[in-house]
């Protein structure tokens, strides 16, 4: 979790400007792309099944739109905060301008714990946002989805409130929802697929076979969970999966050194992607301590959690053995962190690049229903391989060609595009 003293805005500025500095953007540019041009705080009234009233804070933000309508999900999270929700925005505009997919970024947020609340209670938040927010969004215009804690029955309550509200038919509007109800196939796998199309494109590059490493994971989300999968299928071993015990609100780590068996861990999962500590020694798990993750003697390491989990006070816990970073989560390393993983010659696959598969998908899906015609998994996730795999050896390419750390080749390709953009529109 994100600790106080944290900003992600902060960060993803940081990140910015070393990028603009790295393309001599001129100040007005610079001034345009730092900021959001829009953004949304709101209160949701909400009667609670005691009969009081509970007031919901949630955000909008739009960071950037001159490549295409605003893409970005909503989180549902208790430690929510507006500057978060700005740097994820930011980020999912970097992300599109990297797989160069014709969207902006956006993203959402709304102060709430989905654990204690019923259904009844959720679906009242969700309709809530949407009267309060349904004139800034849409599918020509901003785009939501699925993130944190928020799912596809969560979009579909979401689409009904804008459809009521609308008097139309507009699938196009929300991305993540159940397929029969204008949800992808493959959407579900996405992100985590995508972050292991590129895992497997670096070690091609690397020249070393999946099959002969192993890696630890953060998190036991979606995004976790199809990313060990695949990564299974082409042959790797998980050793360690680091998740958040709701039941004790602390994070713990499980190990088993032979391999997690995923099939066995989802018996024994909550849908939040918390595991039950008791069943899992009983399976003949260890059980760490949250940060344990970091320092698995493993070849790969997939942070794909939240934002602020590698850290300047932690990255010295990464084993030698590490060769590979591959960031599922948004903003998961410190730019303090970044420079220690660079300076140990650490290969990097940057969050957005790793993690675009899921707006990537989620652009699929907002095509498939703007078109009402709708593709077999097999090609979604066909495309989203193409997709992924092009993004990676553009990124990679220009790495080698000006000899550029990973991230900043990703960034310098997306803020490119995105600069051009404003620029072609004479926004600056």
């Amino acid at each position: 979790m994100a600790t106080k003293a944290f900003n992600a805005f902060e960060m993803a500025q940081t990140q910015f400007d070393h990028t603009a500095d790295q393309l001599s953007l001129d100040q007005a540019t610079r001034d345009l792309l730092r900021f959001p041009l829009r953004e949304y705080t709101i209160s949701i009234p909400v009667r609670m099944d005691n009969g009081s009233f509970h007031v919901f804070r949630g955000f909008r933000v739009q960071h950037n739109d001159a490549r295409g309508p605003g893409k970005g999900g909503i989180r549902f999270h208790p430690m929510e905060t507006l500057d978060t929700v700005r740097a994820l925005s930011m980020w999912m505009t970097w992300k599109c301008g990297v797989v160069d997919i014709p969207l902006g970024g956006s993203k959402g947020g709304v102060i709430c714990d989905p654990h204690n609340l019923s259904m009844r209670e959720q679906e009242q938040i969700c309709r809530g946002w949407i009267r309060q927010i349904a004139g800034e969004v849409g599918p020509l215009q901003d785009v939501p989805a699925p993130d944190v804690m928020t799912n596809a029955q969560h979009m579909l309550w979401m689409l009904d409130e804008y459809e009521t509200i609308t008097r139309k038919k507009y699938p196009g509007m929300i991305t993540g929802k159940p397929v029969g109800m204008g949800g992808s196939l493959g959407r579900t796998e996405a992100t985590g697929f995508g972050v292991i199309f590129t895992v497997r494109e670096a070690l091609r590059e690397m020249n070393i076979k999946p099959a002969n490493t192993t890696a630890s994971v953060q998190g036991f989300g979606n995004v976790a969970q199809y990313a060990i999968r695949l990564y299974n299928q082409l042959g790797g071993k998980v050793v360690a999966v680091a998740y958040w015990d709701q039941k004790d609100q602390i994070a713990r780590t499980v190990r088993k050194s032979e391999g997690v068996n995923l099939d066995e861990l989802l018996g024994i999962t909550d849908r939040f992607g918390g595991i039950e500590k008791d069943k899992a020694t009983g399976l003949g798990y260890e059980i760490l301590d949250g940060e344990a993750w970091i320092e698995q003697e493993v070849d790969i390491l997939i942070p794909a959690a939240m934002e602020n989990q590698i850290t300047a006070e932690n990255v010295g816990r990464i084993s030698k053995k590490v060769k590979l970073i591959a960031e599922g989560a948004n903003g998961p390393t410190t730019p303090e962190a970044d420079k220690v993983i660079a300076e140990r010659g650490i290969f990097v696959l940057p969050d957005l690049l790793a993690n675009a598969g899921g707006v990537t998908c989620s652009y699929f899906e907002q095509v498939q229903c703007n078109m009402n015609y709708f593709w077999e998994k097999d090609e979604v996730l066909g495309k989203l391989d193409v997709k992924m795999t092009s993004a990676y050896l553009g990124v990679s390419e220009l790495a080698r060609k000006r000899k550029l750390y990973m991230r900043d080749a990703a960034y310098v390709i997306s803020v490119s595009r995105v600069a051009q953009a404003c620029h072609d529109r004479g926004w600056v």
